[in-house]
């Protein structure tokens, strides 16, 4: 992302979207509208490009969403309370959206060697809870951690969107 102007236009049409969902759940409560899928990822892409500098890698390559210095990271994005991982990463940045507000949180950022000893699903992918991923956060070492260019709230496990 070139500069603050993109980022900010990107927060603001996060919130519009994010408006729209609360509206459509207001007025009906049966239904969840999340947003998923390759809005939500793109969005988190651009997200992490701003907040870690990272070069993003064209959309659909396997395994990892950009690279930063020599690393190849995944990025996820979520607003429920866990992630579906699909291969193992070099490095994982798992990124939590507060849907009432619109905050952006870190929930893991790290190497992901500890992937390799969790089952996988029936679907094939390592599913995590973010409680789960917020405790192997705190085992990584700084050095081991992509370095933020922007100040990014931790996330903890009060934060929810319920």
């Amino acid at each position: 992302m070139e500069n603050q102007s993109n980022f900010d236009f990107i927060t603001q049409k996060i919130s519009e979207l994010l408006h729209i969902v609360n509206e459509l759940e207001e007025r009906f409560p049966e239904r969840k509208f999340t947003l998923d899928g390759h809005l939500f990822g793109s969005l988190g892409e651009k997200i992490a490009e701003y907040y870690y500098g990272i070069s993003l890698s064209k959309t659909g390559t396997k395994t990892f969403d950009g690279i930063i210095d020599g690393i190849e990271v995944q990025i996820k994005i979520t607003q429920s309370e866990s992630v579906d991982i699909n291969d193992i990463p070099q490095h994982l940045l798992v990124l939590f959206l507060h849907k009432k507000d619109g905050v952006v949180y870190e929930v893991y950022n790290g190497p992901c060697d500890w992937l390799k000893n969790c089952k996988r699903t029936k679907n094939g992918w390592y599913t995590r809870s973010l409680v789960s991923l917020s405790k192997e956060d705190k085992l990584v070492s700084s050095d081991k951690r992509l370095k933020e260019n922007y100040y990014i709230q931790k996330w903890n496990p009060s934060i929810r969107n319920k």
